[in-house]
């Protein structure tokens, strides 16, 4: 098991969602942590709010590439290529998995119930997404850590 693989693991084992597990590898991989942002990911998990509509996983990633080129206050403007930036990923994930809906991507689920079929579906996703934003990030002259505050 690689390393990511293995982070991924441990990060669902301890109760994390989709996109908080893209948040997290991202924080991590800058040394950093925000545990605000992660609560605020959860209601992005299981598709929306648990409807199984946009996946986690893109929306997740597209907040990944927010923390380096989004607005964050009054004072800034998104980078000029954020929006490029986030087409790219939303383009790559639906060619990639073939939809960017979670009822498509892992079937409709009870997200309640004893069946986590679901999550080695859901990591593999999590592992090409997650290459996949630190790929455009570098590409649009991003690295992790080297991000405004």
């Amino acid at each position: 098991m690689d390393d990511l693989s293995l982070r991924l693991f441990k990060l669902s084992s301890e109760g994390f969602c989709c996109a908080q597990i893209m948040y997290k590898l991202a924080l991590a991989d800058e040394g950093t942590s925000n545990d605000d942002l992660i609560r605020s990911a959860q209601g992005l998990c299981r598709g929306i709010a648990d409807t199984q509509k946009t996946c986690g996983v893109l929306t997740g990633g597209i907040g990944v590439l927010g923390l380096y080129g989004a607005k964050g206050n009054e004072n800034e403007k998104a980078e000029e290529d954020f929006l490029q930036m986030i087409k790219e990923f939303h383009a790559w994930f639906k060619t990639e998995f073939g939809s960017t809906k979670c009822v498509t991507l892992i079937g409709e689920r009870d997200f309640q119930s004893a069946d986590q079929s679901f999550k080695p579906i859901c990591a593999g996703m999590i592992q090409k997404a997650y290459v996949k934003v630190y790929e455009i990030l570098l590409e649009h002259g991003f690295e992790y850590g080297n991000r405004r505050e």
